[in-house]
């Protein structure tokens, strides 16, 4: 790889203390960062390859989405008077159409969402889906990071769990020998609702023996808690923690309905997160909010995803942080409860020590890898601040993302994808789009 220097930028490195370099530099060589800083201590350009001058911009790590379905574009605007976070909403809008699902659709329904991430500035998702191979290797062409979760989703079927459980097991051995970007983990849907306790226990003991996270949809909807409570007087997180599920990695979406023991369970636990989607908890109708104030004033980690685009329609994080504080603010009735540098490290930082990547991502520090993007600020909606950090969160945009790497890879530049022509990969999706539904109404036809 060459050697790469970039200045005239503010930079916003969202190291331990935030600092901010207002018209400094960033350098990498070979994928990794080697040294950031302000104009004064600027190197001589000679030895870099690449010499790129980006003034009016700001330059930060590339953004991470903590919980999509990447596949799930295909189901963009079918939701509509449709809670996706209850089981009816999910089964009436979703499930049904996805009996159609073939293999050969996900790749070019990936491919688009990845452009559509990377565009906006993400450079890391974390995926749970059915079809994991297919998305691990759209992802992979991507130049994207990805976790993608083995979605296992058993309805009460002991046989599907068990062949789910063991292709599962074999994804991830596949997965972790390949020489790529991409990082298998193992994804129980949602705990009770559709994955049963026996099921949940040998999740568990799978994950250990690989030593790999889990990444699952929690206390979502008001389904997630009856069975648990019902049997056994427990919600289903303690019910969870008392069959050690908390043992290992954890990265948990949604999370609406904690309770403070819930809350205690994430912090006492070695490696639990929560991803915060604020916005398809919104859209979703439901009453219940993320305690994010709570959860980080235990010392939970608290990162931001989307969630699929037919709860959320959108990818853009920048838009996602803005309202991840709005909706923060209406729930503690204080005035931004979270302050705009915070949402930044959520959508940041916190995102990587979620995923367990904060040695690698997450940050511009040296001998972290070069995942950085460029966000054009001259245009309107942007003028001089003494706050750039509430400047982008509340008045940005993905759109204004002009230049994206990925451990030192050119992935955008200038807005425009470097590893593929994003029309052909519209093309390639819209006629997937139109064969896939085409097929769902012919199933329902015969129905």
């Amino acid at each position: 790889m060459s050697s790469v220097l970039i200045y005239d930028a503010t930079i916003l490195t969202v190291d331990a203390e935030n600092t901010v370099y207002e018209c400094g530099w960033v350098a990498f060589l070979d994928g990794r960062i080697t040294g950031t800083g302000p104009k004064a201590t600027r190197p001589d350009t000679t030895p870099f390859d690449e010499v790129i001058a980006l003034p009016g911009h700001l330059v930060m790590p590339g953004l991470i989405n903590a919980h999509t379905h990447s596949a799930m574009v295909l189901f963009r605007g079918c939701s509509e008077g449709q809670s996706l976070l209850t089981m009816e909403g999910w089964y009436n809008s979703i499930r049904e159409p996805e009996l159609s699902l073939l293999a050969s659709d996900i790749g070019p329904a990936v491919a688009l969402s990845c452009a559509e991430m990377v565009l906006s500035g993400t450079t890391t998702f974390c995926d749970q889906y059915f079809f994991a191979e297919e998305i691990a290797e759209a992802a992979g062409k991507s130049g994207l990071r990805a976790v993608i979760a083995y979605g296992i989703v058993q309805l009460g079927d002991k046989d599907r769990g068990e062949d789910e459980l063991a292709k599962a097991a074999a994804f991830i051995e596949k997965q972790r020998s390949a020489d790529g970007r991409v990082i298998p983990w193992f994804g129980p849907h949602a705990p009770y609702v559709d994955n049963s306790e026996d099921l949940l226990r040998a999740e568990v003991d799978m994950a250990v023996k690989y030593g790999v996270g889990m990444h699952l949809h929690m206390a979502a909807g008001p389904e997630d808690n009856e069975q648990t409570l019902a049997q056994y007087g427990l919600t289903a997180t303690q019910a969870l923690s008392r069959d050690g599920f908390f043992a290992g990695r954890v990265h948990a979406a949604h999370c609406l309905d904690l309770s403070d023991e819930d809350i205690a369970i994430f912090a006492a636990a070695p490696a639990a997160s929560v991803s915060y989607n604020a916005t398809a908890g919104l859209r979703s109708g439901r009453e219940g909010i993320c305690p994010v104030v709570k959860l980080k004033a235990a010392g939970v980690t608290v990162a931001l995803g989307t969630d699929n685009v037919a709860a959320n329609n959108s990818y853009d994080m920048i838009a996602e942080m803005r309202v991840a504080g709005l909706v923060a603010s209406h729930r503690e009735g204080v005035a931004q409860p979270i302050s705009s540098a915070e949402l930044i490290r959520m959508a940041t930082i916190e995102g990587a020590k979620a995923l367990g990547l904060d040695h690698e991502i997450g940050s511009l520090e040296i001998g972290k890898a070069a995942d950085i993007i460029a966000v054009d600020m001259r245009g309107p909606g942007y003028s001089e601040t003494p706050d750039i950090e509430t400047v982008l969160v509340y008045s940005g945009s993905g759109r204004d993302v002009t230049h994206v790497w990925v451990a030192g890879e050119d992935i955008v530049r200038d807005r425009m994808l470097q590893r593929a022509d994003y029309q052909s990969i519209r093309s390639n999706y819209s006629a997937t789009y139109q064969d896939f539904w085409a097929r769902v109404e012919r199933a329902r036809q015969v129905a």
